[in-house]
Order: structure tokens, then sequence, then C-alpha cells
């Protein structure tokens, strides 16, 4: 008897993560998506935690209003996007390694994982994606390190700036690593940073190529020449292509 206990167990498991992993890749636009954010001083200053205690989910409309633009234009219909502030969290989300190995990958992909469960067990049940937003004072921290997001599990670590001239910029990152949460790839050179033509360009058809006149959001970066681009000053000089919107399943 004990032994049929921890098969149906086992069975109710397995079931619960393959509804998880199913409903991880095949999102039903049609639905309101919610997005909870949780803030970490990630460095622990002072200047940092006046940044968070003044943060507002209002100061994120502009975000919400590229995504339900940018749905709207692939799906011909309506996506609601919503954003809600969580708590701040006292414990960092994993570090993600540097070249890592799959194992190191794998493991830190597990600790996350827990960690984000841990965060769960009183947060909003009704959230699709949770990000975790580890702000920096750039006064103390000139470059931040690669932010992340994972698809199975739809969670993302996002470093950004604890600085309002870095607000505009900041929205790019979420919104980025948001997109990764739900199957939007990354378009640019790992090695160079450089956006990879054509599918990490806004325009490719743009004559003369250069410069572009947007950022594919996902590229991260808005080319300049063949070898050179540079970062966005806002979401207004980016947008999501038509490789990206199959992607995230807006475009067949």
């Amino acid at each position: 008897m004990l032994k049929k206990i921890r098969i149906l167990i086992l069975l109710m498991i397995l079931l619960i993560v393959a509804v998880n992993a199913y409903r991880d890749q095949n999102q039903d636009w049609n639905k309101p998506i919610f997005v909870l954010l949780h803030p970490v001083n990630a460095d622990g200053l002072a200047t940092t935690q006046n940044y968070i205690q003044q943060l507002s989910v209002q100061d994120l409309e502009e975000a919400r209003t590229y995504l339900q633009t940018s749905a709207q234009q692939y799906r011909g219909k309506p996506t609601y996007f919503y954003f809600n502030l969580g708590r701040e969290l006292k414990e960092l989300p994993p570090k993600v390694p540097e070249q890592a190995s799959l194992l190191q990958t794998v493991g830190w992909s597990l600790k996350f994982r827990f960690y984000a469960w841990q965060q769960h067990q009183d947060s909003d049940p009704s959230a699709n994606v949770t990000l975790f937003l580890n702000y920096y004072d750039p006064a103390r921290t000139s470059q931040l390190k690669h932010s992340t997001a994972l698809q199975k599990g739809r969670i993302g670590s996002v470093n950004l700036f604890a600085s309002e001239k870095q607000a505009e910029q900041n929205k790019i990152v979420l919104v980025h690593e948001l997109l990764h949460a739900f199957g939007a790839s990354d378009k640019y050179d790992l090695a160079t940073g450089q956006p990879i033509f054509p599918v990490g360009y806004a325009d490719p058809k743009q004559q003369p190529l250069y410069p572009q006149a947007k950022a594919e959001l996902m590229a991260g970066h808005l080319p300049i020449s063949q070898s050179t681009s540079k970062m966005p000053a806002s979401l207004k000089q980016t947008l999501l292509n038509e490789i990206t919107a199959i992607e995230l399943g807006w475009k067949q």
C-alpha cells in the first residue's frame, strides 16, 4: 500500500511539472499578463534603499503600453499587461555564473528556482511572471552583470541602476528580460555584444542600412555601423521585429 501511495504521489508531481512546462511554453495571450516585481537592495547602500522606497508601478506605465501596443500590432487583438510591485527582499537571488560549464549552469538554475519558490510562499499567486529587480547605486557600481530570465518557471533576475538618470534604460532591460520568460531569444553576438544581422535588426531592409533608426529590443543595441552600436535611450527607440513576435507566439 505504501509503495502504491509513493508511486501515486510521484505521478502527481510529474503531472504538475508537465502541466507547468506546457503552460510556460504555450502562453494564452488572450488572458491578462500579471508581472510581479520584487525589488532587492543588491549593494546594501542607503542611497539604493532610498531609491527603492520611491519606486511605483506608475513609473512602468510606458513599459506596459509598449508591450500592449506591440502585442496588438502582431496579434491584431489586445493583450493586457499589469505590473505589481511586491515586497522588498533582503536576500539576493543566486548570481549567474560567468563562463560556466553545463553542470554549473544547471546547478545555478536549480538554486534560482528554489530561491524563487521560497519567495513565492507569500507572493501574489496570480502572477504569470516574477522578476527580481537587483538595484545598484551607479556611483559605486559602474557596470552591471548580465541579467537573465528562465522561460521554464517564468522567473528572472534583473540587474538595474538605482538612479533616475538610468530609469529609461532600466525599462529596456526589464522588458527585455520579461520577454525572455515568454520565449524570446537574444539577438546579439555573445562575444561582441553587437546585434546579429538580420535577426537583431529592427529594419534589416533599410537603405542605407546604417545607422538603424531603431534597435530591436532583444538585440539590446542600436546598430550604428557594421561593427559599432549603442544602447538606445528609451523604449521609444526600440521595437520588436517579426522574428521575436513569432517566438512569443504573437505571429504565425
